[in-house]
Parts: structure tokens; sequence; C-alpha cells
């Protein structure tokens, strides 16, 4: 009979290229995931019957070993307490993004007739989904030029039961008339693709290999590219006070805020993460 601790053991063990704190979340996903086994049970050191099925650990600490993603190996993700499907069409949504989430919940908590929110570049649908979910009483709406990325977000709204409207939409060459013939919008938010090409020296294998460059990456010679679209679009497409959300490359802080600012946009403010980062810009219409 082999116990909860013994397995934690020896896939911990396997796994080399993951610092050690690391490798042990990692751990604890996968025996979550595959044995619905929780820390305690490895505390503990519960045990597990040998005629339980369990997955091929040599292959799945293979694949991990070669930086393939844990969450592309399970296939699903936490974010905001709800698990969403992934896949290598879509980025695998970061922690900081969940603050992004709550600023925006706190902001619209109070129910209010007719309010709409477009997510711009929705990739997996986790931003869309979580606000359609934490506030039924608003609009959500959600574009990506991804084909295959709409496909992941809206399987992801099935599955978690929320009513988003999705559309095929490139925010670098907006067509008209937009989805579902709406004007204007309460609230843009967007985590837009916004790190430097010469930032990849300093990335992980387990993104530059596995996560989709096009969600990811900008061209050093405009790195506020997608801001400034964003920001554009707002001015003809947002109602008179609505605001916008945008997440940010912590380099470009002070130049996310000018955009906003050059376009006539108040109360601009760059806020900081969890980590003390700047991590987010938001903005008013005037």
């Amino acid at each position: 009979m082999t116990s909860a601790r013994q397995l934690y053991q020896y896939i911990l063990k396997g796994i080399t290229v993951y610092p050690e704190k690391e490798a042990q979340a990692i751990t604890f996903m996968l025996l979550e995931h595959y044995m619905r086994l929780r820390n305690i049970d490895v505390l503990v050191d519960r045990p597990v019957a040998e005629n339980t099925a369990q997955p091929d650990w040599n292959t799945i600490i293979s694949r991990l070993n070669d930086n393939e993603p844990v969450q592309h190996i399970i296939g699903s993700t936490e974010f905001c307490g709800l698990e969403f499907r992934v896949s290598s069409s879509v980025l695998i949504p970061r922690p900081e993004t969940e603050e992004l989430v709550r600023m925006v919940t706190r902001d619209y908590a109070e129910p209010d007739k007719n309010i709409s929110i477009l997510d711009i570049g929705t990739g997996s649908g986790c931003i869309a989904i979580v606000l359609a979910r934490f506030l039924p009483h608003v609009s959500v709406h959600a574009w990506d030029v991804s084909d295959e990325a709409l496909e992941v977000a809206r399987e992801n709204a099935r599955q978690l039961i929320a009513d988003v409207t999705f559309a095929k939409q490139d925010m670098l060459n907006v067509t008209f008339p937009l989805p579902g013939n709406i004007i204007q919008f309460d609230c843009l938010v967007s985590n837009p693709p916004y790190v430097t090409y010469s930032e990849q020296e300093h990335m992980r294998p387990n993104v530059l290999r596995f996560e989709p460059h096009e969600a990811l990456f900008v061209e050093d010679s405009d790195p506020l590219l997608f801001y400034k679209a964003i920001a554009d679009f707002g001015i003809h497409h947002l109602k008179p006070e609505g605001k916008c959300y945008v997440e940010i490359n912590e380099h470009f802080g002070a130049g996310t805020k000018q955009v906003f600012e050059e376009r006539n946009y108040k109360n601009v403010e760059i806020l900081r993460d969890i980590h003390g980062k700047d991590r987010f810009v938001r903005a008013i219409w005037k």
C-alpha cells in the first residue's frame, strides 16, 4: 500500500528544474488533481489503496522537467476561486490579474442599470467570466483576435455558467459595426501584450516555450502600442465617466499613464500589485 507521503516524496524528488518551494507547490497541485489528496493527507501520511488508479507519474515528471507548465499537464488552473481550462492557445492566468479583477468588482459592486463591461484580449476568458459571475447585474462582453483562444474562453464560460458575449475582434484594427451593435461601454478592462522582446532573456522556458507569444510580446520600438489603441478606442466608445483598467509592464508605468493623460482621460492612476510593483493603470474618461 502506497501512502500520500511516499507519493509526494517520489514526485518531488523527480522534479529537478524548479526551486524547491515551487516544486513542492507543483507536487501538491498534481496530487490534488489526480489523486484528490490534499496537503493534510500528506502531513498525516494517509494510505492510498493499491487498486487506486494513478497516472503515469514518470511521464508527468518528464514533461515537467521539459519545462511544460503543470497547468498544461493537468489542463486547468485556478483563478479567483474558479477552475479554468487552459491550453497553449491562451496565457495561464496570473495572481496579479486577480487584483485587476478585484478592482473592477469593487468599483461596480453596487447594482446599477445597463452597466456594460468590455474585456479586450480575453484569452482564457478569466477576467470576463469572473466579472460575469461576481457582477450578475452587469453585461459583460469579451473580444480576442484568436479563434483558438475564443474556443477555450467559450468552453470556460459554459463550464462555469457565466453569461459573457464573446466576439472575434482585433484591437489594433477594430471592425465596425461593433459586435452586438453596442456603441459605448461603461468600462474597458484589458491585460494586453506588454512584455518587450528584449525581455525574453529574463523569462523562464516554461513561459517562452509553451505560452502564446502573440498574447505576451510587443515590439521594443513601440511597447505601448496596445495601450494607445485601447485609450483611442475609449475616446469614442466609453460613456462619460466611463472607466478603463489595464494591466501594465512595471517598467512603463509612467509612460502608460501619459498615454491616457495625453488623450484627456482624468484621474489617471498607477496602482501597485501585491509585490509593490507598478502593475495597473486606472483612468476615467471625461
